[in-house]
């Protein structure tokens, strides 16, 4: 199997990631309990499952605190006391368990985005100043070796509580492992370019969109933003508008954005849940931002549900069983195009639209080159864009991935366009239009 560090390290070159010369598009999956909860069958399961569906980043957390049904723990892991004794000899058994995942995401050609904790044991004190750098060199001693890692400190924190240690860990790491880039994954509704954007451990920025609706902002929860940052509700794409404008430049993409099936707003579960549709949405609209790819996320996957962990954020299936959702197989549409499209060639373009923009819901977001532009319709509604040369046109469905054509559109016209309706499912479509001259496979 060709893996994807087989063309060149891993690298960073303006918005975009690159083997070498070659374009990386991110497709992540969220499975923050990968370690803690499957054992090897499962785990190879479901990366397997997550490779076929063109996944080739995994986010996972080394530290993470599971509660588990009584007579099921699967890697026993030592942690109630101190950091050392956390990467002490006692954890043995754990790190191999940890180095085999590791090695089978190698296998597949996979990428680890690794936490080395959750951000609540940096609030808590557990992972500190003092005991960060050992940590930091006993993760880089055991990790060093493997081309598949990337490091994301964090882990839904905000980059001021402990900043020092944080800071200081990014560019240990960032100096002392082997071509390795090095990110970080912040809290909900901010990103991590409002902390680190001028530090030069830095190679990308994340940003968590979250899991709130437009009219939720003031939910007097336990995550309450403050009111000192923007507040985009589900505007996602407005997070890689700002970071983009931001010196010095840097790929950014969405590290958690509404999970597939989880409340929205997160905590009451007599709220809707966010479906498919949802997270088609979220993906599409920062990618046509020029976000360097995107992270998917799923309520069960994220916290791997089921053989005796307890629920959390009412969640209804297993892990198992929500490995199919359709969410989950969506994603690889997106970075087909992208990739069909020659994406790092393309820009934001949504001056072709005029006044017909949208907001919220009926937001537009183009995207392209003067060879081939992509336009994303989340709520399926009639809009007028100007086309700027002779184009093939077709209507792709994001969640089919298919595409049906419908004629070709004259140079220089502002066109109405009316997607079809869909019997079934929700309405969103993708206009696809190319050069007449330069042809298309189907």
């Amino acid at each position: 199997m060709n893996k994807p560090w087989s063309q060149g390290v891993l690298c960073t070159k303006g918005r975009y990631f690159y083997h070498g010369d070659v374009p990386f598009f991110w497709l992540g999956d969220t499975a923050w309990r990968l370690f803690q909860c499957l054992n090897e069958e499962q785990t190879h399961r479901y990366l397997k499952n997550r490779k076929d569906k063109g996944y080739n980043v995994i986010q996972a957390v080394l530290l993470a605190s599971v509660k588990f049904m009584e007579g099921y723990e699967p890697c026993k892991i030592i942690h109630d006391d101190t950091m050392e004794d956390f990467i002490s000899e006692k954890n043995e058994a754990y790190w191999q368990h940890v180095e085999m995942v590791v090695q089978m995401a190698a296998d597949m050609g996979i990428y680890l985005a690794l936490l080395p904790t959750w951000g609540d044991f940096a609030k808590i004190n557990y992972l500190n100043n003092d005991n960060a750098p050992e940590y930091m060199a006993f993760l880089n001693k055991r990790f060093d070796k493997y081309p598949n890692i990337i490091w994301l400190l964090g882990g839904d924190i905000r980059g001021d509580v402990n900043y020092e240690m944080y800071n200081a860990a990014g560019a240990y790491l960032k100096t002392q492992s082997t071509n390795k880039l090095v990110g970080f994954h912040p809290f909900g509704r901010t990103s991590s370019s409002y902390w680190f954007n001028e530090c030069a451990w830095l190679d990308f920025n994340q940003f968590q969109s979250g899991h709130r609706r437009y009219d939720q902002r003031d939910m007097k929860a336990w995550d309450d933003k403050t009111n000192s940052e923007p507040w985009h509700g589900e505007d996602s794409f407005k997070y890689v508008e700002n970071d983009l404008a931001k010196t010095p430049l840097r790929p950014v993409l969405d590290g958690e954005p509404s999970y597939e099936l989880i409340p929205q707003g997160l905590h009451d579960g007599t709220q809707p849940f966010w479906q498919a549709h949802h997270v088609r949405r979220y993906a599409w609209w920062p990618v046509l931002a020029g976000g360097a790819g995107h992270t998917y996320g799923d309520n069960a996957i994220m916290q791997m549900f089921g053989f005796g962990t307890k629920p959390a954020y009412s969640v209804e299936d297993t892990w198992d069983v929500a490995l199919h959702h359709e969410g989950s197989g969506q994603m690889q549409f997106l970075m087909d195009l992208m990739l069909e499209m020659d994406y790092t060639q393309c820009e934001p373009v949504q001056s072709l639209l005029g006044n017909d923009v949208g907001e919220k819901e009926e937001t537009i977001r183009i995207f392209g080159s003067n060879q081939v532009l992509a336009a994303y319709n989340y709520s399926g509604r009639n809009f007028t864009m100007h086309v700027p040369m002779d184009a093939d046109a077709w209507w792709f469905d994001p969640a089919s991935g298919v595409r049906s054509y419908f004629g070709q559109i004259k140079q220089n016209t502002d066109h109405n366009f009316t997607p079809p309706r869909k019997r079934f499912g929700h309405n969103d479509w993708v206009l696809l239009l190319k050069r007449a001259d330069i042809g298309i496979k189907i």
